[in-house]
């Protein structure tokens, strides 16, 4: 599957540059730099790129409006509180003709694209999300206020904060499902799930209802509630989720797992000794 996307026309703070989006369950996208144009994403995430396109590290997250030390120590700062890597990646086209830089999802799923112009300039997504944005767009951090949510919240305490009129790209596990919320409507969902979601949307954390639910019920104890008006981006499988199914297939003790075997399953319940 190829999508093709065009930039906004007009006038714009970010650089602007075209894309195109290749791929089903993992994906990647093909951004187009005209002469001097710049676009900066995660370290580790280029997959390939053209001549003439210069690639340099940055300290912070590269937005115009960064000027000075302070301001790329400031930037460089909010990126350490999101888990991230002190530098950033800014790749420019120094050629004369259209260049092309393509960038790669960490893990199957799907790239999100977003025109920040058209959602008041604002997304606040998980603090792994981020893949790539146009030059300008400032990177920073969303806490949540309230302290059932910075307590409780896991994934969903520290949030990024994508701020411009640019267009950035966020990555997310298995299937996406975009969600428009009505004023005063709510969604429950899990918080690994929860991808982005627009600046106006109320974001909280609330305890599953009764005792037997929250200990035997193998959802945690805790979820994530977002009450609209806004969008909101849900994905179905997270990276974390992912992560801890293959952690507990893995063999232990340098055996081997057996697939589908009963007998094999008995010993593990009853710690026998298969040796």
């Amino acid at each position: 599957m190829e999508e093709i996307m065009k930039r906004s026309e007009g006038r714009m703070n970010n650089h602007e540059i075209d894309f195109k989006l290749y791929g089903d369950d993992m994906q990647f996208v093909e951004v187009e730099l005209d002469p001097q144009e710049t676009v900066i994403a995660e370290a580790g995430s280029l997959m390939m790129m053209d001549d003439s396109i210069k690639m340099e590290t940055i300290f912070g997250d590269g937005a115009a409006s960064s000027g000075g030390l302070m301001g790329k120590l400031l930037g460089a700062g909010k990126r350490v509180l999101t888990g991230e890597s002190l530098f950033m990646t800014a790749f420019t086209n120094e050629g004369s003709g259209k260049k092309h830089v393509s960038f790669a999802s960490p893990y199957p799923g799907k790239i999100i694209p977003l025109d920040l112009s058209t959602i008041d300039g604002k997304l606040i997504c998980q603090k792994d999300a981020f893949l790539a944005a146009a030059k300008g767009v400032s990177i920073g951090i969303e806490f949540q206020r309230k302290i059932g949510t910075g307590f409780f919240g896991g994934e969903g305490f520290i949030m990024q904060k994508l701020e411009g009129d640019g267009m950035a790209f966020v990555h997310a596990g298995g299937t996406i499902h975009k969600k428009e919320l009505g004023p005063g409507e709510m969604l429950r969902l899990d918080t690994g799930c929860l991808v982005a979601m627009t600046g106006g949307i109320d974001y909280n954390i609330e305890m599953v209802g009764g005792i037997k639910t929250a200990m035997f019920g193998g959802e945690g104890l805790f979820l994530a509630t977002l009450r609209g008006p806004g969008t909101v981006w849900v994905q179905s499988l997270p990276f974390s989720r992912l992560a801890s199914r293959v952690f507990s297939a893995m063999p232990r003790n340098g055996g081997s797992k057996g697939e589908g075997s009963a007998a094999s399953g008995l010993f593990d319940i009853l710690g026998g000794d298969r040796r």
